[in-house]
């Protein structure tokens, strides 16, 4: 319920805190069995989420299906990916990714996003009627996405927490705009990773699926609540509450290394 909330309130999806969760709860399970619960969660939690941000009017559809057709193919083959990897080795990815996401977000100059001259322009009203005017630069979005959707799969982490900072310090994108598109991106996404794990039997009846249901039921709700408190928070404190929270969770899962 918790990551629900949080996941959804920074455009995430929750991924990020739920891997390393089970990473630590569950030290003996293997990548692919780890990655294939969080994976089916977050997109649970994406869906909710999405359909919260649309009703708030505030989704880049445009945008949001271009990046997301370019993320399908690399979501795919990190969820086959994954399978090869030693457990060590993906808590030590998972973490250094963590960490180096948030310097990444904290370094940017204040009001860099939205600014952005080149690429297509995009105009956002959302339901309240607050307009966010702003350029995006697809190809490179696309570009860019085929990555973001390869780590989605591998990690679990859903590429919410890769996307949003894309988003807002690579594309140019206001945060609450971000933060929803981002959203919708991850539907698609983690619903590609779900079902190239349930192919690839990373999904054991009455262990890995069961898991899966029990934590979507949690999120699914949070995310709802989530949404509409991400009303009322500001882009730079959104900003600064997924730097943190990519902090806490990539320093305690290097502890365990």
């Amino acid at each position: 319920f918790g990551v629900g909330i949080f996941g959804t309130l920074v455009g995430a999806g929750g991924g990020f805190i739920l891997t390393p969760v089970l990473l630590l709860l569950y030290p003996h399970d293997s990548p692919q069995t780890i990655t294939a619960i969080s994976i089916g969660v977050v997109f649970f939690n994406a869906t909710s989420g999405s359909i919260a941000y649309a009703r708030q009017g505030r989704i880049d559809y445009r945008s949001g299906l271009t990046f997301a057709a370019a993320a399908l193919p690399g979501s795919v083959a990190g969820a086959i990916a994954v399978g090869h990897v030693p457990r060590r080795v993906f808590d030590a990815i998972t973490a250094v990714l963590l960490l180096a996401l948030a310097t990444w977000l904290l370094t940017g100059r204040p009001g860099e996003q939205g600014e952005r001259k080149g690429g297509a322009l995009r105009t956002i009203v959302d339901r309240t009627g607050a307009t966010s005017v702003y350029r995006v630069p697809v190809l490179r979005g696309a570009i860019l996405s085929v990555g973001v959707g390869f780590l989605s799969s591998f990690l679990g982490i859903g590429g919410g927490v890769v996307h949003v900072p894309l988003l807002v310090r690579a594309l140019g994108f206001p945060m609450h705009v971000a933060t929803a598109t981002s959203h919708f991106i991850l539907a698609f996404m983690s619903g590609t990773g779900l079902v190239t794990h349930f192919a690839e039997g990373s999904y054991r009846i009455g262990y890995g699926l069961r898991r899966t249901l029990a934590l979507s039921a949690g999120v699914i709700a949070g995310a709802q609540i989530g949404a509409r408190a991400s009303v009322w928070a500001s882009g730079p404190l959104l900003q600064r509450a997924l730097a943190a929270a990519l902090i806490v969770t990539g320093v305690r899962l290097a502890i365990t290394l």
